[in-house]
């Protein structure tokens, strides 16, 4: 019931795709049958009057050619019964008459006189006329030898109509017959094609909300394989992005555990004691547990977000090599509180590819970072990260370089052909972090290729990306 206490009013039912088919299919098909048959109709009769005219006129004739001129009077050489011979007729009645110009009758049917016309100019005309109340077709013939005169024969229209009424029946009424055949026959053979489409219906209604696999569909037509298709991808779509949702929910949950925990751990040990040295102590491992909590919350969304940006990434040519240098900058400060000589090399010549200006900066981002981070030198040499670019087979290669522990080949391989099978959470507890797993999914968003190595002699990592079809300039 809505505010005013009243009934919400019922939206009226809409009809069944079956019945809108077969309504737009009939309706059409019906109005073009009526508007031929009506055509049919016109023509028919039109030919069944030429033919009734027809035989109007030869009766005409044959009373002409006994029309005399005897003793300079124009005469019948008919008696009465030969004329009913030659006009008879079991179901019309016939009359006739045989005028002068001016109209004078010389045999026949007085009603039939015509008026003086003048001079005729055709040999032959019909007329319909009205004798003795009765409605009649009249053929007049005009001949002007032994002198002018009119013959016009005219019989009832009782035939004809008849005739027309009989043509109406035997053509409307097969075709009502037929009109009716065809509609149960589109009536089942849509219902049978639309039955799939009712089984895709009932599949979907009755399918779990958490059940995302593929529905099955026996398509009859293209069309309803195109929208079971259709259907199929967008539950893999919800499929993909529920994993996406739950791998991101299990990744904040698994990772934030253990900085959460410390955090807690710092703060209690801070209440623990009196001293404001050890509170400051304290404070500034929050602070620090903190912020390495929040830069795990951003890589974790950078990591989902990814997985959002599959479809809408849109590539074009990017500067790299002036990406790089604005990258070194950002980074000096934190390599220096950090003891770490960062540089560059191989940016002698410019360097252009074809990706995503924002995902480049987050790929560059977490190499260095990470190479800041996990690529100290623990062999007492000066730590060092290099930021390298070559160019290689038509293409640029961007490489972080440190020379530090590195990974294991066996873990390098294991990380590279888990990010192959598509699941970036899996890369997840490994000891590399979520740094190289983003770096490894956005390379894959640009068509790169994501490699990790040995560093220089041997020690260290090399993490590399490969860009194809680069402009080098």
């Amino acid at each position: 019931m809505n505010a005013a206490g009243g009934n919400m009013p019922t939206a009226p039912a809409k009809p069944s795709l079956r019945s809108r088919v077969v309504r737009n299919v009939l309706i059409p098909l019906a109005l073009t049958w009526l508007a031929g048959t009506l055509v049919t109709l016109v023509l028919a009769n039109s030919f069944m009057q030429q033919a009734f005219d027809r035989a109007l006129l030869d009766d005409a004739h044959v009373v002409a050619a006994n029309v005399k001129l005897q003793s300079g009077v124009l005469q019948l050489g008919l008696s009465q019964r030969e004329i009913s011979t030659v006009l008879f007729d079991q179901v019309e009645s016939e009359y006739f008459a045989v005028l002068l110009p001016d109209g004078t009758l010389v045999a026949g049917e007085p009603a039939l006189a015509l008026p003086d016309r003048g001079p005729r100019t055709a040999l032959h005309g019909f007329s319909d006329l009205v004798v003795n109340g009765s409605k009649v077709r009249a053929a007049t013939l005009h001949l002007d030898l032994p002198v002018p005169f009119d013959v016009v024969v005219a019989e009832t229209t009782r035939s004809r109509t008849a005739q027309l009424q009989r043509l109406l029946a035997w053509c409307i009424a097969p075709q009502t017959v037929f009109l009716f055949l065809l509609a149960w026959w589109l009536r089942r053979s849509i219902t049978r094609d639309l039955q799939p489409l009712a089984q895709l219906q009932q599949a979907v209604q009755l399918r779990d909300a958490n059940d995302l696999t593929p529905v099955p569909v026996n398509a009859s037509t293209r069309d309803i394989e195109k929208l079971g298709l259709a259907v199929n991808s967008l539950l893999a779509r919800l499929n993909e992005s529920g994993r996406a949702l739950r791998e991101f929910t299990g990744n904040v949950a698994h990772e934030l555990r253990t900085p959460l925990a410390g955090i807690r751990a710092l703060a209690e040990y801070g209440l623990a004691h009196r001293e404001p040295a050890v509170w400051q102590a304290q404070l500034q491992g929050i602070v620090s547990s903190q912020a390495r909590a929040s830069r795990l919350v951003d890589q974790l969304l950078a990591l989902a977000l990814a997985d959002e940006a599959k479809a809408g990434i849109q590539l074009a040519t990017v500067a790299l090599d002036g990406m790089v240098q604005d990258s070194v900058m950002r980074f000096l400060a934190q390599a220096d509180a950090a003891g770490v000589d960062l540089g560059a090399r191989g940016m002698d010549g410019a360097a252009r590819v074809t990706g995503d200006a924002t995902l480049i900066e987050g790929i560059l981002n977490n190499l260095l970072d990470n190479a800041l981070r996990y690529g100290r030198n623990d062999r007492g040499e000066p730590s060092s990260v290099t930021v390298a670019l070559s160019h290689t087979g038509g293409g640029v290669t961007l490489s972080v370089i440190d020379n530090g522990p590195g990974l294991s080949p066996q873990m390098r391989s294991r990380l590279t052909q888990r990010w192959m099978q598509g699941s970036a959470g899996q890369m997840l507890g490994l000891g590399a972090g979520l740094g190289l797993a983003i770096v490894a999914q956005y390379a894959q968003l640009m068509n790169a290729r994501f490699e990790l190595g040995d560093g220089a002699d041997g020690h260290g990592l090399a993490a590399s990306v490969t860009f194809p079809g680069a402009l080098n300039i």
